[in-house]
């Protein structure tokens, strides 16, 4: 590069050399003084401007130099963060990629939260939040269901981001003709089954763990019972999914208060 650039100022003394040329064609020996003065003032403004050109030459190139070392740095930060952050978590890597997965997901569910202005459509969004959470947060509690819930991440959520995402483009239109409110009605009642769908799914996930605490229900009350301890010290099924219900309910409404706190502050 930095030999191109000299090339280019090569046309500099090119142009002295054919200007002397022609003055000495046609000087006369009375004006040679003078042209001798010119002929050193050219060389000397020649020179000056080559070294000018040499200087910025050599800037540009420091600052290249500068500029791609400080992008190797950068990209290096980046694969030792990444690298770190991979070794830190204490998850498998399918494990891990859902719940990074899940995070993209309900952030960008947050911002759209933000930037839908009708509160029963923000509230149907946040009812979403809690649910896709709950599913998300799953995978660490019981990694045999990752491939229910890669089904989930892969088109549940993304599908109902994606219309989400229309109905925040049609809102924002100044015109509501047929087709923009037409549309918008459909994703609103869409919107309601799918927070059913979700529901179920989550419910869905815990079918293995609720027929595991059914056998260990039934194992303790035979051993009350071999014990002669039964009666109104023996557990009951319903009793027991009542008070799991309840504080289901409880965890829910937790996670609603805290996405609400974190979309208001993101």
């Amino acid at each position: 590069m930095r030999n191109h650039r000299r090339r280019r100022s090569s046309p500099i003394y090119t142009f002295l050399a054919v200007w002397l040329i022609f003055a000495l064609m046609g000087v006369r020996m009375d004006h040679l003084a003078g042209l001798l003065i010119t002929l050193g003032v050219g060389i000397i403004a020649g020179v000056g401007v080559s070294a000018l050109l040499k200087r910025r030459d050599k800037k540009a190139d420091e600052k290249g130099a500068k500029d791609a070392e400080a992008a190797a740095k950068a990209w290096e930060a980046e694969q030792a963060k990444a690298a770190k952050a991979e070794e830190k978590s204490p998850y498998s890597p399918e494990v891990q990629a859902i719940i990074s997965e899940g995070r993209t997901a309900l952030k960008e569910m947050g911002r759209l939260y933000k930037s839908i202005p009708d509160p029963t459509i923000r509230e149907k969004i946040n009812e979403l939040m809690a649910v896709s959470d709950k599913i998300v947060r799953d995978a660490i509690d019981d990694p045999g269901d990752v491939p229910q819930i890669r089904k989930f991440l892969d088109y549940y959520l993304p599908t109902t981001i994606k219309l989400l995402n229309a109905y925040d483009r049609m809102s924002a239109q100044d015109i509501q003709g047929e087709n923009i409110s037409g549309s918008m009605e459909r994703i609103e009642d869409m919107l309601d089954t799918t927070i059913d769908a979700y529901k179920k799914q989550l419910d869905a996930l815990f079918a293995n763990q609720a027929a595991d605490i059914q056998m260990d229900i039934e194992i303790m009350n035979g051993m009350l019972a071999r014990e002669g301890l039964g009666g109104k010290s023996y557990l009951d099924w319903n009793d027991f999914m009542k008070q799991y219900e309840k504080q289901q309910e409880k965890q829910q409404k937790e996670q609603i208060n805290e996405q609400k706190g974190s979309t208001s502050n993101g």
